[in-house]
Formats: structure tokens, C-alpha cells, sequence
């Protein structure tokens, strides 16, 4: 039986991945030591998800790593030889990136490099696929010239009609510290693949979401507001009038995509991975539809002063993905992902309610 080694296994793609591939026959072992929780404290935690692995996916093996304990990374490669490795553990906010720059880059660019490296040694014919993110292009796709419209932002260009290239430059633009720590990482992962001939990929992450996301306000953009919706928080905007255009993809199609490389694995590639102009939505669209489906007003607040490295309008061109890799599309539109993420955190809201009661009952 084939192995698979999946980092931040108990994430939203991470778990994905985990289901997908045990799915189809795999045996999954997982690296994640809910740095979620530390990160963005207790409402990012994810201990959760990895008891639901253990118990939904028969001989799933949880490894309590630090990605960062180069010593630990390369004893579970050469111990456990993957016939493939998913890495998709990392600080993912470009926010609180910048209140941490060491946990950032050591996280995301040095742990990145710790798992090269083992590959390198112990597995050199997996292919690895790494979760990058369109931050490595920094704001300059805001440099584009863009239309406003009633409720978001378009590119004027027919150039970029369906979404931004590979080819886009990452180069002369704000990143974020994140940004930045995460171009080290994508570039890495390319060089092992050039220099070493390993198989490699960057997949260069839109909007990725779904019901198993725990959203917080500092990353996790559709989970997150669907919280705020049902739970009637204020959910704040960070300036473009709220017209800011995110490309928002299914975790599901995420691990599609990840089993079509292993499948017929390429040296060094980068892919932007994202739902596309189909699946794009403003945050201000986004109150409209999770309303309609809540029948809850949204309550927001304006901060008229945009994240640093921000964009105002992304989306993923697909062309190249589709080109390599004819059998992928997106399965998930935004309905079904909307719905989805909306039936999840009712739940989840409904149990904690139940769970209160009881204690206060006791």
C-alpha cells in the first residue's frame, strides 16, 4: 500500500488531502502540531479535525511535529520513505506575520526547506507538492488597471480577462513579511526540482476554503464571515470599499488537482490554483449570498485602510492547470461551497449551544 505523508494534516486542505488519498487506497500519516492554536489562539483550534481523522480513516498515524525540527523531519522521512509528500503546513496570515517574523519565516520558508532536504536524502522519487499562495505576487496585480463596479473590482485589460498567469511577475511589489517568507518557500521547492531533479510543485492558493476551515478574522476568509453571519458578530472591512475580488476553491478540488501531479508528476512546476472567474465573489457580494441563505442581516464595520500587500482584485487563470492536466476542473461552484460551509458551522454552533446547556444544567 502506498504512503502518504501530508503536513498540517489536520487543516482545511491538509485534512482534505488525508480523506482524499486514504480514499483511494492510501495509508496516510500526518505531521501537525496544532500551531493553529498558537497562532491565532483557542478559535484556531484544530485538534478537533485530528480526532476526526483518527476516528473516520482507518490506521491514519498522527505525528506530533514541528516542521521547524529538522532533526524530527528528517527521521520521519528516512524512516517512513513516502511515496509522496503533501506539504501543506504553515503560518498563513500576512496580518500577524509581521508581529512574528522569526515563527514566519522559520515556519514557512525554513520548514519548507528542512522537508526539501529530507526528501532529497531519503525520498527522492516522491513527488512534493507544496501549498503556496498568490501572496508571492505581492499587490502587484493591483498595479493592473482595474473598473469599479457596483459591488467589486475587474480588470480593464483583456490580458487578464481570465485571471493572472504563472507568468506574472513576483518580483518589485509589496509581499507582506508572509509574502515574502512564502516566495522563499515556492522558490525553494522550484529549485529542488531544477537543481535536484526532484518532482516537485508550488500551487499557488487562491481562496481556498470549506466546511473543515477554522476561520478566524486573521485568515480564513469565507469561513470566517460565515461565523460572524450565523453567531451575529460585526465582521470588519478592510478598505476597497469591500468590493475586493477573491477566486475561491473547494479544498476537495484542491486534492483533485494534488492526485492528477502524483499521477504524472513534473520537475520544478508552479500552478496558480484557484476557482477562477467563475467562482469569484467581493466581500460585499459574499454578504448577499450568505444572507440569502441564513436569512441573517450581515453586521459589518468600514475601516477605510486596506491590508498592507492586499489585493484588490485576484483571481486564478487556469489555462496552465487545464493544459497539464486535461482530466481536472473545478467540481464545486460558489452555491455548493456557500451552502456547505454554512450547513458546517451550524452545526458546529448548535453542538457548543447544546454543550453549554449541559454544563449549566450540571
Amino acid at each position: 500500500m502506498k504512503k502518504l505523508l501530508v503536513t498540517g494534516s489536520s487543516g482545511l486542505i491538509g485534512s482534505e488531502v488525508c480523506q482524499y488519498f486514504a480514499n483511494q487506497g492510501w495509508f496516510i500519516h500526518g505531521i501537525d502540531n496544532n500551531q493553529r492554536a498558537v497562532f491565532f489562539g483557542p478559535q484556531g483550534d484544530t485538534r478537533w479535525n485530528q480526532k476526526r481523522l483518527e476516528s473516520q480513516i482507518k490506521g491514519f498515524v498522527h505525528h506530533e511535529i514541528d516542521i521547524r525540527d529538522r532533526a524530527a523531519i528528517l527521521d520521519i522521512i528516512y524512516s517512513l520513505k513516502p511515496d509522496a509528500i503533501v506539504h501543506t503546513a504553515a503560518q498563513p496570515s500576512h496580518d500577524l506575520a509581521a508581529s512574528i517574523p522569526f515563527d514566519d519565516f522559520e515556519t514557512n520558508a525554513v520548514g519548507t526547506l528542512n522537508l526539501l532536504e529530507a526528501t532529497r536524502q531519503f525520498a527522492p522519487e516522491a513527488p512534493f507538492i507544496h501549498m503556496s499562495t498568490n501572496k508571492v505576487y505581492g499587490d502587484a496585480p493591483n498595479q493592473i488597471p482595474m473598473i469599479e463596479l457596483a459591488t467589486r473590482w475587474d480588470y480593464a485589460e483583456l490580458n487578464y480577462q481570465y485571471g493572472i498567469p504563472e507568468s506574472f511577475s513576483i518580483d518589485q511589489s509589496k509581499h507582506s513579511i508572509f509574502g515574502a517568507s512564502k516566495v522563499a518557500a515556492d522558490i525553494m521547492v522550484q529549485e529542488y526540482g531544477r537543481y535536484f531533479g526532484l518532482q516537485t510543485c508550488c500551487l499557488r492558493g487562491g481562496c481556498l476554503t470549506g466546511p473543515n476551515h477554522s476561520g478566524v478574522e486573521l485568515h480564513g476568509f469565507l469561513s470566517y464571515l460565515v461565523k460572524c453571519n450565523l453567531e451575529g458578530r460585526t465582521y470588519q472591512i478592510f478598505g476597497y470599499q469591500g468590493k475586493q475580488v477573491r477566486d475561491n476553491i473547494h479544498s476537495f478540488d484542491v486534492a483533485r488537482l494534488i492526485d492528477e501531479f502524483i499521477k504524472s508528476p513534473r520537475c520544478g512546476e508552479v500552478y496558480n490554483l484557484g476557482g477562477g472567474k467563475d467562482n469569484t465573489c467581493s466581500i460585499l457580494e459574499a454578504f448577499d449570498i450568505v444572507s440569502s441563505l441564513t436569512n441573517k442581516k450581515m453586521i459589518f464595520v468600514y475601516r477605510d485602510e486596506h491590508r498592507q500587500g492586499d489585493h484588490k482584485c485576484y483571481y486564478s487563470n487556469l489555462d496552465k492547470i487545464k493544459t497539464h492536466y486535461p482530466n481536472w476542473s473545478i467540481t464545486k461552484d460558489l452555491e455548493f461551497i456557500f451552502s456547505e460551509i454554512v450547513a458546517a458551522w451550524s452545526d458546529k454552533l448548535t453542538l457548543n449551544q447544546h454543550h453549554e446547556i449541559c454544563k449549566s444544567t450540571s
